[in-house]
């Protein structure tokens, strides 16, 4: 939990959006226009004082954010740049506030579990700044605290706020974030088109995001190299199943396939990769991971995400394609010595048949003859 009480937040929405002809704000996303994205992400994180800066297009903005129930102020002086609408912001918040995080408008898949992280650090370490970074780059909502805010109301500082974020990183504290949002905007129609494709993952972990939390959690190259061949097979095979008709999660299965053993050496391992990425957020994958060494499955029940990645698990060992009877029977050989673990063994073994027939019948193929064919 976390103490959201007395912070808010600021979305700049003044700009001319010169580069983009049209209001980059007002743009579709999933459904939605830009800017209630970002406004949604404030409001699930339990953050309800929202003001946006309008300028340029006010007349576009306003209507919409009447609909949308927030508030919002006018900056008169939006030709000046960026630094008078963070002014009008701040000249805005309510006097209780002890910090506000600040967004532009036009950068739309920035995490609300991000925000909350945030929230918690600054509740904890009472920075001036609490800074999200991934990969090393710091990027937005910066969370800025109460004692900047009087040189800010200032409104004449040349260097604008970096110059007065600068003066003040002795007490600035940075959060890392598996978020590759806090970095994208919407600059040009080739960012716009990157994040259509970003939206459609959800809270589903990127390329960049994945590789992130892999080298936070210091898996070895070879852990990694399984789960990229992992899942190249999961992805291929709910390819094929969606070509019959199922409707199978192509970029959760990608994701949980890298992901899968991100914990590999501790106790339970799946178990703890999952908490793992529940606690950054991605809720389906950490499902799908905490599921991938021993899972139940409705015979009558068609194959999901977290079989599609089961099996595929199933499918390789070391840097290889092996069949299910040669993964199980290299475990059963290993752990010999032990009846209760031959027995465990034994029953995942049944289980994993059982599933693999499931599939095969519906693909009409041999997995592990596909497996090898993909790989």
């Amino acid at each position: 939990m976390w103490n959201q009480d007395k912070m808010g937040a600021v979305l700049l929405a003044a700009g001319y959006s010169s580069r983009m002809v049209k209001c980059k704000s007002l743009l579709p996303l999933g459904g939605l226009r830009v800017i209630e994205r970002g406004i949604n992400t404030f409001r699930q994180a339990g953050i309800m004082d929202i003001t946006v800066v309008v300028g340029h297009w006010a007349d576009e903005l306003i209507p919409i954010l009447d609909e949308l129930k927030v508030s919002y102020v006018f900056n008169e002086k939006y030709s000046e740049g960026m630094f008078s609408s963070i002014v009008k912001g701040v000249q805005s918040l309510q006097a209780e506030t002890k910090a506000f995080f600040l967004l532009p408008s036009d950068m739309p898949l920035v995490k609300s579990h991000t925000v909350r992280l945030l929230g918690r650090a600054f509740n904890k370490i009472k920075a001036d700044i609490i800074y999200p970074v991934f990969q090393k780059h710091r990027g937005h909502p910066p969370l800025i605290g109460a004692n900047c805010f009087p040189e800010i109301l200032l409104g004449n500082t040349r260097g604008g706020l970096r110059q007065i974020l600068e003066r003040r990183e002795g007490n600035a504290y940075e959060v890392e974030v598996f978020d590759e949002g806090i970095l994208l905007d919407l600059d040009t129609h080739e960012d716009y088109q990157k994040i259509m494709t970003g939206y459609h993952r959800g809270d589903i972990p990127t390329q960049a995001e994945c590789e992130a939390i892999l080298v936070k959690m210091n898996v070895s190259e070879p852990i990694v190299n399984h789960g990229r061949m992992v899942a190249e097979i999961a992805r291929n095979l709910a390819l094929r199943l969606n070509q019959i008709g199922l409707n199978i999660d192509v970029h959760a299965v990608i994701a949980a396939g890298k992901l899968h053993d991100l914990a590999k050496g501790r106790p339970n391992h799946a178990q703890f990769g999952g908490r793992i990425l529940k606690k950054y957020g991605y809720y389906k994958v950490a499902q799908i991971v905490a599921a991938h060494t021993d899972m139940e499955m409705n015979e009558k029940a068609l194959p999901d995400e977290a079989a599609v990645v089961y099996l595929a698990d199933k499918l390789v060992k070391g840097g290889g394609i092996v069949s299910i009877d040669e993964r199980f029977s290299a475990s059963m050989d290993e752990y010999a010595a032990s009846a209760e673990a031959v027995a465990v063994i034994r029953e995942r073994r049944l289980r994993a048949e059982k599933m693999e027939q499931t599939v095969e019948q519906l693909l009409g193929i041999s997995l592990v003859m596909a497996a090898r064919d993909l790989c």
